[in-house]
């Protein structure tokens, strides 16, 4: 077997609207494709960003919440690469994100920050210029 790239990452959202809020106006991704699945009753829509198609954002009747604290096994986060990570800190505590404190992985050297979707899924930003990723 040979793994190419990623394809995509499956997030289900508890609340659709406020959800793809969050993922266009906030973090910039633009809706590819729309659909609801009667016999599921649920929606997906798919996301890109800079046109990759990266993010299929599902909902379901019932789904539990997330558990993180303390962190539960499976999917830790998603991490995006930005060039100036001051900017986008600026960006997101402009459009009422909460965004913890700059960190630097003492491994790569690379300047990161965490944050979170609407329904607490762990986000990060890596600044990756002139570190070693």
């Amino acid at each position: 077997m040979e793994l190419k790239a990623v394809n995509h990452i499956a997030v289900i959202a508890g609340d659709l609207d406020r959800s793809l809020r969050f993922y266009t106006e906030v973090l910039g991704f633009t809706v590819l494709r729309h659909v609801y699945r009667e016999e599921r009753r649920s929606h997906k829509v798919d996301l890109a960003l800079d046109g990759t198609y990266l993010i299929e954002l599902f909902t379901f009747p019932d789904a539990p919440p997330r558990p993180s604290y303390p962190e539960a096994k499976g999917l830790r986060h998603l991490a995006f690469s930005v060039e100036r990570l001051d900017d986008c800190i600026r960006e997101l505590e402009a459009k009422g994100v909460q965004v913890e404190p700059v960190r630097t992985d003492p491994y790569t050297g690379c300047r990161c920050t965490f944050f979170a979707d609407p329904d607490g899924l762990p986000l990060e930003l890596v600044e990756t210029g002139g570190c070693g990723r």
